[in-house]
């Protein structure tokens, strides 16, 4: 029987609390002995059930007070006591028998490896003992863990360590206590063999923290950058948000199988090791960025999710889309402002927009939830964090600041609402933000229509914007939200118009408020060209009928970098729907020579903004360009962007050439300006390797290379090229690295998204690979993620085979790890906007799955959604 949905609207404060938690573990892979200690405060008077959340254990004893309890109510997710009435304040113990070998799931008390570790959120705390197990029940915790000292060395859990010691046959034990009341998805614990690399830091009040960070043996070359960039955001956010870290030590584990990225449990971040293993010969420079991110965001959440935790899980991105906002800045502000920003905007509309769009669209704050984890979303997430910049847009940074003061002063050591959050940003700043709180409420994607005129003799210039909002699978009617639209205006030539009489220019954030609004500008010289929605200043869609001269002046000219890169996107799509429609009446495609010779302008232009001219010299991939039609063709998408990169790299062959050859570097740095040398270099191999001399280009590339970044730039040149010495590379770097699963994942999604008739059987191949494991979710997402959602033309083959191997392997993982199936499944209830044939075999698809037995509310949530 499925579980039914809950309601934001049915929130109720819990009839008990618990204030404090003895936990004891007697660790053993296949036979765990739990025992729980809770301080029970009643809070309704009237209350005489007291419920407890579990599931997947063995109860092996309840004691109420020490006294045992024999009569109960058990089922598959709870244990029910009868409480008296006269007793207001009490002590439950519960004993509790897990089996974390066997534990597929990869939630509660679970092996990775040989070590074991742990996942609470956000409901893995009652896979290891029954307890109220919702975020507003709030208690101090202490850990003492007892296992083989051989095997488990290290024993660790939140907190401080308070006590340790050694018992007879070879075991020992250590106990933590965290002074700090958190809620249960915040518990961890890991027992393992690492090696471990130390380091400390001084608060700025002068505290010296202790910092740990465990990794597999014979990966601790790996870790030095975590470690650095741990110190870096503990640095950074001390003296941008003013928030300093309260414990003795901070500890970070790198484990292989992990669901998510990372976890922030208090003092114990656990990390899955993608996050946290980076050195020059195993990981690129994406790599590096993305460690130091995940690393600040799970530090950052110490303040913004420990601290002040959520009331309830609707109240998610009240923690992840305000820390998502603190990472963002945290990686702007220490690296390239631009490129960071850029890189949002790409993920926000490659993977959120659709998202929005799809059965299971939802507001940043959802009303409804079967399976928590289904909502652990791109739109909770990264259109969470987009909404707190446009606050912060429309607050600045003095005025936000101000909030944040206000936010964390009143919230300390409480479970708090999105509510809390605004009210607290409004009362800071004095800035109603009334109809802003639409946001939270209000699903979609909004779609702004901007027209113009220009009254030469006024010399007044006239913005008129319409705002709307289609109706999506959860909300019909939609209002009219408050969205701050950045402007700045640009003559023909190029140059920022300027208020009169000074030299700065002019630039506004409009206010856009109703359905319909006109903006005037005055002492405008001469019609300009509106450069619109400055960088991503909202989450919207938004249209205006640029001419391509005008995007060519932008993409060269503006001065904002995001400008320049939207418009040289529209120009690519402009170029994409033109020939869709050549595409349909059989019709040569095309390619504007006024871009092709903006693309050769900006490569000769590019000193000093190589990463700029990188991004925007890039294609939208084919999944990007499909996003931008109405009706997904999935053939003639890739077909027509495989045209245009032949066109641009026949067209601009002598610069590509040029700008190749003087961005080699004898040695590698990681530093900016490297980053961005070597991101427009390998720019530019994608496009050489499409031509004749392209062979024996990419494989030189390959074998000169002495990073990994120019490794597996190559690998993409050669594979996505169709070079024939693709083969070669991919076994070469396959010898190499067959050993390291981590490395292996690049190559398996190289392999996965190769763009030829037999991926699917290639990928099929693959999954009885060796370094292929099904019980690795970065395993799964290298290969069958991997292919599913970005090789658009082979998974969608119109036979429908594609849509058969995600159902099959779908099936396999709802038995064993519902999490990373939910996850995998969205390219099947994104059906939509393909054509009929396509939609049916989909359809049957999901039907094919709604029946399996025993299916997860994770998967049945989703294909419920689709198919109503």
């Amino acid at each position: 029987m499925q579980a039914k949905a809950k309601y934001r609207k049915d929130y109720r404060t819990p009839d008990f609390t618990i204030t404090d938690i003895f936990l004891d573990f007697q660790l053993n892979a296949d036979d765990t002995l739990v025992t729980a200690k809770s301080k029970v405060k009643r809070l309704n008077p009237q209350a005489t059930e007291l419920r407890l959340d579990g599931h997947g254990m063995e109860l092996v004893s309840v004691k109420l007070n020490g006294h045992d309890i024999e009569h109960y109510k058990k089922d598959k997710e709870s244990l029910t006591l009868d409480i008296p009435q006269n007793l207001t304040d009490f002590e439950l113990k519960i004993q509790t028998c897990l089996n974390p070998a066997k534990n597929t799931s990869l939630q509660g008390l679970y092996q990775s490896g040989e070590a074991l570790c742990t996942q609470c959120e956000a409901e893995g705390f009652r896979q290891i003992t029954y307890f109220i197990d919702r975020p507003d029940v709030l208690a101090r915790y202490t850990t003492k863990i007892t296992a083989d000292k051989k095997a488990y060395p290290y024993l660790l859990s939140n907190g401080n360590c308070i006590a340790k010691g050694n018992l007879a046959d070879d075991k020992h034990w250590v106990e933590w206590q965290d002074p700090f009341p958190k809620p249960s998805y915040l518990f961890a614990l890991v027992a393992g063999d690492f090696d471990v690399l130390e380091d400390h830091f001084i608060t700025r009040s002068g505290r010296d923290v202790k910092l740990e960070l465990f990794v597999d043996k014979g990966n601790l070359d790996r870790a030095d950058f975590a470690m650095a960039s741990l110190k870096k955001a503990m640095k950074w956010d001390e003296e941008r948000f003013g928030l300093e870290y309260d414990l003795d030590i901070y500890m970070i584990v790198a484990v292989d199988f992990f669901n998510m990225g990372a976890m922030e449990n208090k003092g114990l971040n656990i990390f899955n090791s993608k996050y946290v293993l980076a050195n020059s010969q195993t990981a690129t420079d994406d790599d590096y960025l993305g460690v130091e991110s995940v690393i600040g965001h799970e530090y950052f959440h110490n303040w913004t999710g420990n601290r002040v935790t959520c009331r309830d899980w609707f109240q998610l991105s009240l923690k992840e889309g305000l820390t998502v906002f603190r990472d963002q800045e945290f990686s702007s502000d220490t690296g390239s402002r631009a490129v960071n920003r850029i890189n949002n905007v790409k993920l926000l509309r490659a993977m959120q927009f659709p998202e929005d769009a799809s059965p299971m669209s939802h507001p940043i704050r959802p009303e409804k939830v079967i399976e928590m984890n289904n909502f652990y979303t791109m739109t909770v997430y990264e259109k969470g964090a987009e909404v707190i910049r446009m606050m912060h847009t429309l607050l600045g940074e003095e005025g936000f600041q101000a909030g944040m003061r206000q936010y964390i002063a009143e919230n300390d050591g409480k479970a708090a609402t999105c509510d809390d959050f605004v009210r607290a940003m409004e009362t800071a700043s004095g800035v109603d933000l009334t109809q802003f709180r639409l946001w939270y409420s209000q699903s979609g994607t909004p779609q702004l229509t901007v027209t113009d005129d220009y009254d030469a003799d006024k010399q007044c210039y006239r913005l008129h914007v319409h705002q709307f909002t289609l109706e999506t699978a959860d909300q019909k009617e939609k209002t009219a939200l408050h969205i701050p639209l950045k402007v700045t205006l640009y003559t023909e030539q190029g140059k920022p118009v300027m208020l009169p009489n000074t030299d700065t220019p002019l630039s506004e954030i409009l206010n856009v408020t109703k359905a319909e609004q006109t903006f005037e500008f005055h002492h405008v010289p001469s019609k300009p060209i509106p450069a619109l929605l400055c960088d991503f200043s909202a989450p919207v869609k938004l249209t205006y009928e640029y001419e391509v001269s005008q995007l060519v002046t932008l993409m060269k000219f503006a001065e904002n970098d995001f400008i320049r890169w939207d418009a040289a996107q529209m120009l690519y799509n402009k170029v994409l729907r033109c020939n869709l429609k050549r595409y349909g009446k059989n019709e040569g495609f095309v390619f504007p020579d006024a871009l092709l010779n903006a693309l050769n302008w900006c490569l000769e232009n590019a000193k000093g903004h190589e990463s700029i001219i990188a991004l925007l010299l890039t294609l939208p991939t084919a999944v990007e360009f499909a996003e931008g039609v109405d009706q997904i063709d999935p053939t003639a998408i890739v077909e027509i962007r495989d045209y245009m990169q032949h066109r641009i790299a026949d067209a601009l062959k002598d610069n590509l050439v040029k700008v190749y050859r003087e961005l080699k570097a004898d040695h590698y740095e990681f530093n900016q300006q490297a980053i961005a040398d070597r991101a427009l270099r390998n720019a530019c191999l994608q496009y050489l390797a499409l031509l004749p001399m392209g062979e024996s280009l990419v494989t030189r590339h390959y074998f000169e290379a002495d990073n990994m970044t120019d490794t597996l730039a190559a690998l993409k040149a050669a594979t996505q090229g169709k070079c024939e010495a693709a083969e070669v590379l991919l076994t070469d770097f396959e010898e190499k690295w067959a050993h390291d699963g981590l490395v292996m994942d690049k190559w398996f999604t190289l392999q996965a998204t190769r763009p030829d008739a037999a991926a699917l059987t290639r990928v099929k191949n693959l999954m009885h690979h060796r370094s292929f494991s099904m019980t690795n979710p970065n395993r799964v997402r290298s290969l069958v993620g991997a292919f599913s959602t970005h090789n658009l033309a082979q998974f969608h083959q119109k036979d429908g085979s594609g849509y058969a191997f995600l159902e099959e392997v779908l099936e396999q993982l709802n038995a064993s790890n519902p999490q990373v199936a939910s996850r995998l499944i969205e390219p099947l209830i994104r059906y939509a906007r393909y054509d009929e044939e396509r939609q049916a075999l989909m359809k049957a698809q999901l039907e094919k799955l709604k029946k399996v037995d025993n299916l997860s509310n994770d998967l049945y949530e989703k294909i419920e959604k689709a198919l109503h």
